[in-house]
C-alpha cells in the first residue's frame, strides 16, 4: 500500500482536468495502470454512466487511451 501512496503523491494531474471526479479517475489510472470499466466502477464506487462520461472526456482530450477493454494514461 505504501508504494501506491508514494506514486499518487508524485503524479501530476493535467491542469485541463478540472472536475474532482475526473481527477480521481485520472489519479486511479495513473497509480494502477490499465484498468477496465468494471474495475473503476468497483474501486471508485461510481456509476458506469458517470464513468463513461468522464472517460470519454479524458480520451477525447488525449489524456487517456482506450482499447477494447482497458483504459490507461496516455504515455507522455
Amino acid at each position: 500500500m505504501q508504494q501506491t501512496t508514494q506514486s499518487a503523491q508524485s503524479t501530476t494531474v493535467p491542469r485541463a482536468v478540472q472536475s474532482p471526479r475526473a481527477k480521481l479517475v485520472y489519479l486511479y489510472l495513473a497509480t494502477h495502470g490499465a484498468t477496465t470499466l468494471a474495475e473503476l466502477e468497483t474501486a471508485l464506487d461510481m456509476k458506469k454512466l458517470s464513468l463513461y462520461s468522464i472517460l470519454r472526456t479524458l480520451v477525447d482530450r488525449s489524456f487517456v487511451t482506450h482499447d477494447a477493454e482497458h483504459y490507461e494514461i496516455r504515455s507522455r
